[in-house]
């Protein structure tokens, strides 16, 4: 669930305008709710700082793993919607299953 969260992250700064490239990184520990730690890196194309696009994104994303699974909508459909995963892969299509593909709105200043 991690990676779907960032990946729709990732594209949701882009697809605002915060950055053309963007890489969003997260950490767990086994029974802690609260991710160890969020990264961001806009690969120096950000138009703003890449610590203000963190918070921007710990604002409009919730990483705790079981509202990654609820705000996601993970187990919708059981298996059969993860079966779709094991060809060509869970990330990069427009299939309607893969709700971490839709881009998130992002509520934010801007400057």
């Amino acid at each position: 669930s991690g990676a779907y969260i960032v990946r729709q992250a990732a594209k949701s700064v882009v697809a605002s305008g915060l950055a053309r490239r963007c890489i969003v990184q997260v950490s767990y520990a086994i029974g802690v709710p609260e991710p160890l730690s969020v990264f961001v890196d806009t690969c120096k194309t950000g138009t703003i700082p890449d610590s203000e696009i963190l918070e921007i994104i710990k604002k409009n994303f919730d990483f705790r793993p079981g509202m990654i699974s609820i705000n996601l909508d993970l187990r919708r459909g059981g298996n059969k919607r993860y079966q779709k995963t094991a060809a060509y892969g869970h990330f990069g299509r427009n299939d309607p299953d893969f709700t971490w593909e839709v881009v998130k709105p992002l509520k934010f200043e801007k400057a």
